[in-house]
């Protein structure tokens, strides 16, 4: 990072303890809103948008193409010095706005010529789209460390980054707008278009017309540069004098100066990196950057937050969920709990491959570790669906979907049982949702939770199908590893370890919501059956398989018309909660054709499980 040059850029050595994109990632959190952006056309190469010139090169290619069109090279002849060309051809300098007022005069006409410059193409909306460069700076304006975007691009991907998580910025690209703006402090993030917007004929894109700015827009330049640090990315100041002169004329900076370079360094990059002490980032594209800032930002906040208890966290929960005006604290509260677990199940914290010898000890020690990750989620859920009405089920299924996908990742080299256990808070999750749902008498909610979100082992080829198939307990949680992870006090092994285990082990999350042991495992009992109803109901034999548990039991599932089994066959009818949720496609023959197929099952299989 050093350079030889004595008038170079001041640069932080290479191997110096705290490195530029530290340093910036530092100074950024420790002044929210303080800092503003600098952004030029090598933010938005990822796009596939082109530059405002690379605009008036293929259009000038176009019209040379049109008035030659015998001669094959016209186009190439004329986009290799579009400047030239246009003063040849028609005695006045090439300027945006006389570009456009000749190819399409109407203001119709103008707007689908640039339209397919900017805008996604029809059928393909992941086209000229915000890049992850964007989505940061979005992230970064959202959490409140950026509140002014300078930028020369002609495009709207930071208008529609912005606006994907809920912001609608303040955006000037003309100096008539800058009298009536809200103030900047006022402004959740203001962007200012120093050349203009793709559809206004006013843009400045020659270097003519780059020369000199409108007095309006020049005195509100000067402000942000006096008032503001300035993180640079993607400017060359090369071709924007006006600009340059801008950041040259700012002579005591209140705040330091970042400029991140991606290739070729200019001459005039050098004077002014060099004028104002900046620290130089070197060799990361705006992708990095941006993505790199968002990440070290959000450790610092880590660092600053204080871990919230489960106790605490519960307490809030319950204050929000009668509250409409809370809704969004609810969702951060079990979001937040759900991006803990995330953050400890990569494979460095739960290991998905050992040597044989180590392998029981690994299974052991991963699901404890799931299970104590979860804690602070599993109590939210347990109370929250309890007292919930409905009104922030989505919250509740969102969690689940978000840990589902924690095996959506191949994790290289690995041992299936271990891979597998990566789905164990999602298990958890489904599981608590599940009992809640059966505790407080809202059993069509299981209609969502064992049916959604639809998963499938990537590349498998296999169809996708709901939790009550993949996370089927005995498909999570290997039989031989719970038996050495979790035995009877006898010593003896558990004729159903999994059902064992998760009723033991969710036992806490439901103490406040229902304190006796018997009803607790009453309804774990109901719930294991009707997941296992669920199960059945598929027209694939090879899918056909209940959360084996110790419903099965005589104890529990009854005979002679006694028991949990008996009181469920009662109550099938076309009213029954989870039909008329849509379970069993809402159809009664297939909820008692799921029936049938469980007791055949356990009538084979049942008592050797």
């Amino acid at each position: 990072m050093a350079s030889d040059d004595a008038t170079g850029p001041v640069a932080i050595p290479a191997g110096s303890l705290i490195e530029p994109p530290m340093a910036m990632a530092l100074n950024v959190h420790s002044s929210p809103g303080v800092y503003a952006l600098l952004l030029g056309a090598g933010i938005s190469i990822a796009s596939g948008v082109k530059t405002g010139w690379g605009v008036v090169q293929d259009i000038v290619g176009k019209v040379a193409a049109v008035r030659d069109p015998d001669n094959p090279d016209a186009r190439a002849e004329s986009m290799a010095d579009p400047e030239k060309w246009w003063e040849a051809n028609t005695n006045e300098p090439l300027g945006y706005s006389a570009l456009l007022a000749a190819a399409a005069p109407k203001p119709a006409s103008r707007q689908a010529m640039l339209a397919e410059y900017f805008e996604p193409e029809e059928g393909q909306d992941d086209s000229k789209g915000p890049t992850a460069a964007h989505r940061a700076i979005a992230q970064l304006v959202k959490r409140g460390s950026i509140r002014v975007i300078l930028t020369t691009n002609f495009d709207r991907l930071a208008e529609r980054a912005l606006q994907e998580v809920g912001i609608s910025p303040q955006v000037v690209s003309r100096p008539e707008q800058i009298k009536g703006m809200k103030p900047l402090a006022h402004s959740q993030v203001t962007v200012i278009k120093l050349h203009g917007d793709y559809a206004d004929l006013e843009q400045r894109n020659t270097v003519d017309e780059l020369e000199n700015y409108p007095d309006e827009l020049q005195e509100l330049l000067e402000r942000v540069l006096d008032e503001y640090g300035l993180i640079v990315c993607g400017w060359s100041a090369d071709w924007d004098r006006a600009l340059v002169r801008a950041v040259e004329g700012t002579r005591s900076r209140r705040y330091p100066l970042f400029w991140s370079q991606y290739g070729r360094f200019s001459d005039a990059a050098r004077v002014l990196t060099a004028q104002h002490d900046a620290v130089v980032i070197d060799g990361r594209s705006a992708d990095e950057l941006f993505t790199d800032l968002v990440r070290r930002v959000e450790a610092l906040d880590r660092l600053t937050t204080t871990p919230i208890t489960r106790d605490v966290a519960v307490v809030q929960l319950k204050r929000a969920l009668p509250d409409p005006l809370r809704r969004i604290e609810l969702f951060d509260l079990v979001d937040q709990a759900v991006t803990q677990i995330a953050d400890r199940s990569t494979p460095e914290h739960k290991p998905v491959y050992v040597p044989s010898t180590a392998w029981a000890d690994t299974f052991g020690s991963n699901v404890r570790g799931y299970r104590a990750d979860s804690d602070i989620l599993l109590h939210l859920l347990a109370n929250g669906v309890f007292h919930d009405d409905g009104t922030h089920d989505h919250v509740w299924q969102r969690a689940v979907e978000r840990l589902v996908r924690l095996r959506d990742t191949t994790p290289g080299t690995s041992s299936s049982y271990l891979e597998e256990l990566r789905h164990v808070p999602a298990l958890l999750a489904t599981w608590t949702i599940g009992i809640a749902s059966v505790l407080s008498r809202r059993e069509e909610l299981l209609a969502t939770a064992l049916y959604r979100p639809e998963w499938t082992v990537p590349h498998s080829g296999h169809p996708r199908r709901g939790p009550a198939w993949y996370l089927n307990p005995v498909r999570v949680l290997n039989a031989d590893g719970l038996h050495d992870m979790h035995q009877a006090e006898n010593g003896n092994k558990f004729r159903y370890p999994q059902s064992n285990w998760m009723k033991d082990t969710l036992r806490e999350p439901f103490r406040l919501v229902e304190p006796s042991d018997v009803a607790y495992r009453e309804a774990c009992a109901r719930f294991e059956f009707l997941a296992s109803m669920i199960a059945m109901d598929t027209d694939k034999p090879a899918f056909a398989n209940p959360w084996a548990g110790e419903f099965f039991l005589d104890s529990t599932w009854g005979y002679e018309g006694n028991g949990l089994a008996s009181v469920i066959e009662t109550e099938l009818a076309d009213t029954w909660p989870l039909l008329r949720a849509g379970a069993f496609g809402g159809q009664l023959p297939r909820a008692q054709k799921a029936l049938t197929s469980l007791s055949e099952w356990r009538g084979q299989y049942g008592r050797t499980w």
